[in-house]
C-alpha cells in the first residue's frame, strides 16, 4: 500500500513485504495466499524472483507468478476496511524482520538465507534442523526495479537472500531487534497452545518402540511382581523400615539412623549409585551426568564439586564401572521398583554420617545398606506382610483377572515366570483372580532366578507338588495345572517350542525380565512402567505444555540469533540463558523435585529411557492397558526425526518454530 503520507516514499522502492494472516479453515488460507500472492506480485513487477513461505512453507511459484491486470484488490480492501487479521511492514523499517535471519556479521551483514532459521513469512519461525541454506535464486536486473520519472534515489544497497533491492533503510538497534524477536515468539507460543491441548495423553495408552502385531502373538509371559500383581506405596515404607532396623540391630550402626523415616517422594526409578564416592545422580542416555540432580546423603552436589570430583567432566564411563546389568563394581544402577526403598536408606545413612561428621566407607555402607535390604526379602518379611493384608497392598487385580480371562477366552497360551516363591504366588493369585488361577496358565514356574534362568543352562525344572514340596522325577515336558521350580530358558524352549515373535513376555524388570529375552531369543517384550501413570498426568497439566512449548522455542531462538556478537546482543542472549536455566528447573520439579523425570534429563532421553528403549517392544503403566486394544491390534511406533530431518508428518510436535501442526488435530494420534 501507499501510505497516507505525502512524504512516504513511492511503492516502488519498497523491496520486501511481510504479510501476517490470522486465518482459520484450511480452505481459506489456500484462498488467501494465492489471492495475496498475485496481489503482491502485481504490485511488485511480476518477473521478480521474490520468495514468498506460509507458516514455513514455500507457497508454489505458480500460483506466485500469476498476475492479475488489475491493481491487487486484497491488500487494498483490507487496509480500507482495516481488518484486524492483517498486518504489513516495510522493509525499510524492519530489514532483517522481513526476511527472518541475519548474516553472521550481524545486522549490517552482506548475506541473508531464505531457507534457513526464521526464513518465514512472520518473524519466529525456524527450520527444523536449525541449518541455513544459501540461496541460489538470482538477482533481478535493475531493469526490473521500478523508477519513478526517471530519478534516481539516493540509495543503500542491502543484499537479502542472495538478491539487491534499493533501500533507505535506518540500523536497527540489535538489542531493540533481539527482544522485538523474543516478544513475538512468546506471542506465537501462546497462540499455538489450543485450549484442551493439555489432555492429549491417556495414562491407559500402550506406547511401541517397534512394530508389534498382536495378532502374530499365540504366547503371553509374564512376570509376578509389579507385572500381574501392582502393590500399593505403603509397601516401600515397611521395606525401608525394616532394613533400617536390620542396619542398626544386626550390622550394629548408630541409634541415631533410626530419626530418618522414609521420605515417599526422594528417590525415582533408574537412577545411578556412584559407590564409592556415596553419590545418587541420574546419568542420561549419552552417559553424562544431569548436573543438580547429584545428592551426597539427603544433600544436592554443586556442579563445580561434580565436575572435580569427576576429573573436569560430568561423563561417566559406564562400561568401565558397570556391567551389563548395571551392579557394579563401582556403579549401581537401580532399575526396579523395590529398589526405592534401598536408595532412600543410603541417602539418609549417607546423611547421617556426614551430618555427625563420623568417618565411614561409602564402599561398606553401600554393601550393608544392599544387605539389609535382601534380608527382607530372603527371609520373607515382604512376602509375609502382603500375605496378611491382601486388600491394603495388592491393587487392580479385578483388571489382572480381566486381562487374563479375555487372553484365554481368545486362545491364547500363558505362562508364568517369577523369582517369587509359589505359596506368595498361589495366595496373591488367588485373590486376584480365583482359587482356580492356575487353569489359566499353560506353564507355572516359581522361585526361577532371573536373570539367571534367561542367560544359563545351569538349574534343572523341578516339579513342586499341591502344597509346594519338591519332587524327585525328572522332567520330560511342562504339563499344564503342574508348578516348577528353577530350571532355565534353553530347557524351556526345548520343552516347549515357544520360540521368536510368537512369544510375548511382560516384566517390571528392564534388565532381569527383558534384556535377554530381545537380545538372545528374539521374544516380543512389554515392559510395566508404573511411574507412566503419574509422569502423564503431569504432562497433561497446562503449566507443563506452556513450559515446555516455551522452552523449545527459547532454545530455537538462542540457536538462531547467537550470531548476534555485538555486547549489548550478548547481555540479551545471557538473560535468555538464564530464563532456560529457570524453565528447565520448573518443568523438572514437576516431576520430581530432586531428579525430575524418570525418562527424561534436560532434554536427552535418560539412561533407564534408553534402556527401556532398546529392551522393550512396548510399554505401558499396567497390564490392564490391554484392556483398551483388540487383539489383532498393531502397534506402530511413532517415527520420531533424526536431527537431519525435517518434521514433515503430522505426528511430529515441532514446538517453538512456525511449522508446528495444529496440536487439536493430533488428539486421535496420542
Amino acid at each position: 500500500h501507499r501510505r497516507r503520507d505525502a512524504a512516504a516514499r513511492p511503492l516502488g522502492a519498497v523491496s520486501v513485504v511481510v504479510v501476517r494472516l490470522r486465518l482459520s479453515q484450511p480452505g481459506q488460507r489456500q484462498r488467501q495466499v494465492r489471492s495475496s500472492a498475485r496481489s503482491i506480485y502485481e504490485r511488485f513487477g511480476t518477473r521478480r524472483s521474490l520468495a514468498l513461505r506460509y507458516r514455513g512453507y514455500p507457497v508454489a511459484q505458480r500460483h506466485a507468478s500469476m498476475a492479475c491486470r488489475a491493481l491487487g484488490s486484497l491488500s487494498r480492501a483490507l487496509w480500507q476496511r482495516e481488518v484486524r487479521g492483517l498486518q504489513l511492514w516495510k522493509a525499510a523499517r524492519v530489514p532483517a524482520l522481513a526476511c527472518g535471519g541475519v548474516a553472521p556479521g550481524g545486522l549490517d551483514g552482506k548475506k541473508c538465507c531464505k531457507s534457513g532459521p526464521g526464513a518465514t513469512g512472520a518473524p519466529g519461525s525456524s527450520s527444523s534442523a536449525g541449518a541455513s541454506a544459501p540461496c541460489s535464486t538470482p538477482a533481478p536486473s535493475p531493469a526490473h526495479r521500478h523508477q519513478l520519472g526517471g530519478k534516481k534515489r539516493a540509495e543503500e544497497s542491502v543484499t537479502v537472500s542472495g538478491r539487491s533491492y534499493s533501500s533507505t533503510a535506518p540500523k536497527i538497534d540489535p538489542k531493540t531487534y533481539l527482544w522485538a524477536r523474543y516478544n513475538e515468539m512468546k506471542r506465537l507460543v501462546h497462540d499455538l497452545i489450543p485450549p484442551g491441548v493439555c489432555n492429549l495423553l491417556n495414562p491407559s495408552t500402550i506406547y511401541a518402540n517397534n512394530e508389534v502385531n498382536l495378532d502374530e502373538v499365540d504366547i503371553y509371559g509374564f512376570d509376578y511382581d509389579y507385572t500381574l500383581a501392582l502393590y500399593s506405596n505403603a509397601l516401600n515404607s515397611m521395606i525401608y523400615d525394616k532394613a533400617r532396623d536390620f542396619l542398626i540391630e544386626h550390622y550394629k550402626y548408630p541409634e541415631g539412623i533410626r530419626k530418618y523415616d522414609y521420605i515417599p517422594n526422594f528417590a525415582a526409578r533408574g537412577l545411578h549409585y556412584d559407590i564409592q564416592k556415596g553419590l545418587l545422580m541420574k546419568i542420561d542416555a549419552f552417559h553424562y551426568i544431569q548436573l543438580g540432580t547429584v545428592y551426597r546423603g539427603l544433600k544436592p552436589v554443586s556442579d563445580e564439586e561434580v565436575l572435580q570430583l569427576y576429573g573436569g567432566t560430568h561423563h561417566v564411563p559406564l562400561h568401565q564401572v558397570s556391567g551389563f546389568y548395571g551392579k557394579g563394581p563401582k556403579m549401581k544402577q537401580f532399575m526396579d521398583v523395590f529398589s526405592i526403598p534401598e536408595m532412600t536408606l543410603l541417602a539418609a545413612a549417607n546423611d547421617f554420617f556426614i551430618s555427625n561428621d563420623i568417618e565411614y566407607d561409602p564402599v561398606h555402607l553401600y554393601k550393608d545398606v544392599s544387605d539389609a535390604i535382601g534380608m527382607v526379602h530372603i527371609k520373607g518379611y515382604m512376602y509375609k506382610w502382603i500375605m496378611q493384608d491382601l486388600e491394603k497392598y495388592i491393587l487392580r487385580g479385578d483388571e489382572t483377572y480381566a486381562v487374563l480371562h479375555r487372553l484365554v477366552s481368545s486362545g491364547k497360551k500363558l505362562f508364568l515366570i517369577t523369582n517369587s516363591p509359589f505359596s506368595f504366588v498361589d495366595k496373591g493369585m488367588k485373590y486376584m483372580v480365583g482359587k482356580d488361577w492356575r487353569d489359566f496358565f499353560d506353564v507355572v514356574i516359581v522361585q526361577a532366578d532371573k536373570p539367571h534362568f534367561f542367560n544359563d543352562c545351569v538349574k534343572p525344572f523341578r516339579r513342586l507338588d499341591g502344597n509346594g514340596d519338591l519332587q524327585w522325577d525328572k522332567i520330560n515336558s511342562l504339563e499344564k495345572g503342574q508348578i516348577y521350580k528353577q530350571g532355565n530358558l534353553f530347557d524351556f524352549l526345548r520343552l516347549t517350542g515357544w520360540r521368536g515373535s510368537r512369544v510375548l513376555y511382560f516384566g517390571d524388570h528392564l534388565y532381569s525380565d527383558l534384556a535377554d529375552l530381545m537380545l538372545r531369543h528374539g521374544w516380543r517384550t512389554g515392559a510395566i512402567v508404573p511411574e507412566l501413570e503419574m509422569e502423564t498426568k503431569v504432562v497433561n497439566t497446562e503449566q507443563y505444555a506452556q513450559s515446555l512449548t516455551w522452552l523449545q522455542a527459547l532454545t530455537g531462538l538462542l540457536e538462531r540469533m547467537q550470531m548476534h556478537r555485538d555486547p549489548e546482543s550478548q547481555k540479551v542472549l545471557q538473560d535468555w540463558l538464564k530464563e532456560r536455566e529457570e524453565l528447565r528447573a520448573v518443568t523438572k520439579n514437576l516431576f520430581n523435585p530432586q531428579f525430575g523425570s524418570i525418562f527424561r534429563t534436560c532434554h536427552n532421553p535418560t539412561y533407564f529411557s534408553r534402556r527401556l528403549c532398546r529392551f522393550s517392544d512396548l510399554y505401558m503403566a499396567s497390564l490392564s492397558c490391554l484392556l483398551n486394544y483388540d487383539l489383532s491390534y498393531t502397534f506402530y511406533p511413532r517415527r520420531t526425526p533424526l536431527q537431519h530431518e525435517a518434521p514433515l508428518w503430522m505426528d511430529q510436535l515441532c514446538t517453538g518454530c512456525m511449522k508446528t501442526p495444529f496440536l487439536e488435530e493430533m488428539a486421535h494420534i496420542r
